[in-house]
């Protein structure tokens, strides 16, 4: 499934998005998009779309390996693109975050820059190249918007300035907890990093967005998560990650709180099976399976409050 022919070598996705893309028919549909659309620069609108933000959401790779995703949130204004090729972004370092090991100048890096109360998200993935503990510039290696599906309305505030940490110690796990499962159990959002490592010898993270009602990720006995896999884009930039590399980074968080729970582990996708099902609107499964768990209590500072009415 993961064989690469001359004609990919060219193609603007990697041999296992291609493979995900082949799986339902669409590799060919989608090589046009992938040109088109995955971008080496940022457009003029996705360069005026992150300063707005009050959050990001990032995914990095630790010296072991492991893929973290995690959100840091700062006044609007502190990311800014000087130029079409480069994002700054002023953040301080955080040794509560299991995700800034892998923050290091010259490390890969993904974001994603998510408005929730607009349901307006875009990507991208680049290199960080860091002269302070202070901020860092990502040199983009690939940009690309996504369409609103699945994103649940939500306004948010901020509660206390974020420079200033909580006092509140993290809780480091090997397994789920009570407190853990219910986070999960409640969430109608997530977002989970992925990587590969492409023949060219650079590293790639994505990071993205996950969404659904309430409880639609299902925990096993045994604490292995289940998520579906709705229709989407078919760029497939997750799966297919998974498809090369079967690891992956989760960040829920308790929006009324600002807890986070950061997981990394091992992936299992499944294309082809009976439990697909189960899950209404599912096309696919994939399995997580938590190996190192981190939940930081009021981690953010903002607070979010959901549009029921909308």
């Amino acid at each position: 499934m993961l064989e690469q022919t001359r004609q990919d070598a060219t193609s603007p996705w990697h041999v296992g998005e291609l493979a995900m893309q082949r799986s339902v028919g669409v590799a060919e549909r989608m090589d046009g998009p992938g040109r088109n659309f995955v971008r080496k620069a940022m457009p003029e609108q996705h360069r005026a779309f992150f300063p707005m933000l009050p959050f990001v959401v990032l995914g990095a790779v630790d010296a072991k390996g492991d893929v973290w995703a995690t959100v840091r949130a700062e006044r609007p204004g502190f990311m800014a693109s000087p130029e079409p090729e480069i994002l700054e972004v002023r953040l301080p370092r955080d040794a509560a975050d299991p995700a800034d090991a892998g923050m290091e100048d010259g490390d890969a890096i993904a974001m994603l820059g998510i408005q929730l109360e607009t349901r307006r998200r875009n990507r991208l993935n680049g290199v960080i190249h860091r002269t302070d503990a202070g901020a860092f510039q990502v040199r983009v290696g690939q940009s690309f918007g996504n369409c609103p599906q699945y994103i649940q309305l939500r306004s948010s505030a901020f509660v206390r300035d974020p420079d200033m940490s909580t006092t509140m110690p993290s809780i480091h796990s090997g397994q789920l907890d009570d407190r853990a499962r219910r986070v999960i159990e409640g969430a109608d959002t997530f977002f989970v990093a992925s990587y590969v490592d492409r023949d060219n010898g650079e590293r790639q993270v994505d990071v993205s967005h996950r969404g659904g009602n309430a409880g639609f990720v299902h925990i096993g006995a045994d604490g292995v998560l289940t998520i579906p896999d709705f229709p989407g884009n078919r760029f497939f930039n997750t799966l297919g990650n998974f498809l090369v590399n079967p690891k992956a980074g989760l960040v829920f968080i308790d929006f009324e709180s600002g807890d986070m729970l950061q997981m990394t582990g091992k992936v299992e996708v499944l294309l082809d099976s009976p439990e697909i099902a189960t899950f209404q609107r599912a096309e696919r499964l994939w399995r997580f399976t938590p190996e190192a768990i981190v939940l930081r209590p009021d981690a953010l500072p903002l607070r979010w409050s959901q549009h029921r009415d909308l």
